[in-house]
């Protein structure tokens, strides 16, 4: 994975990691990138359907109610996407970043350092640049500072997948690794900045059905029939607390063992408990819960090109396009050249800065997280809220553009790399460059 590692005296950025690890990421890509066609069909059939003849239709499916209304869950189904379908969807990231770093290649703090300084980067510019945008604009603008912070990972993989086929693994990783923490810190955010009202008694009372639910999967528990009811217990109870309901996914999955116990064989004897959750939930997730999320917040009428002329000269969607395509670039750009400024690292042989920027540029595709901030900001239905829509479309599809160019433009250098990582001379089933690289865990 993607890192500073000590190679004598040298350390090297984006250093290949382990072949097991190097195999499961490249299956995760694999179902990531079939989840990232979907959502960007989703995404397209939203529009089209928004700005057509049905679009009363469009929105009367967004905001036909079911639900209970005994438990204050008569909610929109627009808002189940949001709520109910992106808490999987979490608990999918929190599996992903926890088995990471507990069993995968991050557990070293040196491989951790650069993904997660890049994450953080690319956090903190694309904010910073949203307020400078709107710092004296008023009306609320300020509450959309946290919407270009976000990476979309299906969607960003979806264009790796079509301009980056031979993209070496450990770029591959680092971008997968990178969006995953990117994630986890919009949760973060969300939970922290995005609560309005606090209600203290139905949160501590998620904690009992959350506590119970870690009890039962710290002893290896796998039945559906008693952890799924807690794990609807759990979510209820935050939804009605007032945090934001897909923060109950990232706790519930962070209590999930990644390691197989003792008595089940050990660390040895295969994957853990995370990892076979995660294979069950990644394509549930992928597959629906994120490509429906967009279908249902996608859709926004644009109104011609004088609609769109309108919506991206608000100050909001400037400081939203600044932010995912300028933002992103220079935040994970900088932060990872101060790790290897200040651990004296090189980067890996064949690579170069060029390299890093592309994946930057594409780290500004931030599309299903953003939408859902934008939701938690600005309100249903509002104007501010369809210019956050046109803005983040925009401001992805620009990342993604830029990225596409400059990453073809490396595209002989990453095939003469892919060609290597593939080598298998022996035909043992693992590459050769796995087996001759120095510490390399087979």
């Amino acid at each position: 994975m993607s890192t500073a590692v000590s190679n004598g005296s040298q350390r090297s950025l984006f250093r290949r990691g382990s072949w097991p690890e190097a195999r499961r990421i490249a299956e995760v890509l694999r179902q990531e990138t079939i989840g990232g066609a979907l959502l960007l069909a989703a995404a397209v059939i939203a529009l089209v359907w928004a700005n057509s003849p049905w679009a009363s239709a469009y929105e009367a499916l967004r905001d036909w109610k079911v639900g209970p209304a005994s438990l204050h869950l008569d909610l929109s189904l627009a808002t189940w996407a949001a709520d109910g379908l992106l808490a999987i969807f979490f608990f999918v990231a929190g599996l992903e970043l926890k088995r990471e770093f507990v069993a995968g290649d991050l557990r070293d703090p040196r491989r951790a350092a650069v993904p997660v300084a890049a994450a953080v980067g690319g956090v903190i510019v694309p904010a910073l640049i949203y307020v400078a945008v709107n710092l004296s604009a008023g009306d609320g603008a300020l509450r959309g500072w946290a919407i270009p912070t976000a990476t979309d990972i299906a969607f960003a993989l979806a264009v790796l997948a079509v301009v980056g086929r031979f993209l070496p693994a450990a770029l591959r990783t680092f971008l997968l690794t990178l969006a995953v923490v990117d994630d986890l810190l919009a949760i973060l955010i969300i939970a922290l900045f995005y609560t309005a009202q606090l209600s203290v008694l139905p949160l501590l009372g998620a904690l009992v059905p959350l506590a119970v639910f870690g009890v039962l999967v710290q002893r290896r528990v796998r039945s559906w029939w008693l952890l799924l009811p807690l794990a609807v217990a759990t979510w209820v109870l935050m939804h009605e607390s007032g945090v934001h309901a897909t923060v109950a996914g990232v706790l519930l999955a962070f209590t999930v063992p990644v390691v197989r116990s003792d008595r089940a064989g050990g660390p040895d004897a295969g994957p853990g408990l995370a990892e076979h959750f995660e294979h069950r939930f990644r394509p549930l997730s992928s597959g629906f819960a994120v490509p429906v999320f967009a279908l249902l917040s996608a859709g926004v009428t644009i109104g011609g090109l004088s609609g769109l002329g309108a919506s991206l000269t608000d100050s909001v969607a400037i400081g939203i396009v600044a932010g995912l395509v300028l933002g992103k670039t220079v935040g994970i750009t900088a932060a990872t050249w101060l790790v290897a400024r200040f651990t004296r690292a090189n980067l890996d042989e064949g690579l170069s800065w060029t390299d890093v920027i592309g994946l930057a540029m594409l780290g500004g595709v931030g599309f299903t997280v953003s939408l859902l901030i934008g939701e938690l900001s600005f309100g249903a239905g509002t104007d501010r809220e369809e210019h956050m829509k046109v803005a983040v479309l925009t401001g992805s599809l620009a990342a993604a553009l830029l990225a596409s160019v400059v990453l073809r433009l490396r595209n002989r250098v990453y095939r003469r790399i892919h060609d290597a990582e593939q080598l298998d001379a022996d035909r043992d089933g693992i590459p050769d460059v796995y087996e001759t690289d120095a510490g390399r865990e087979r």
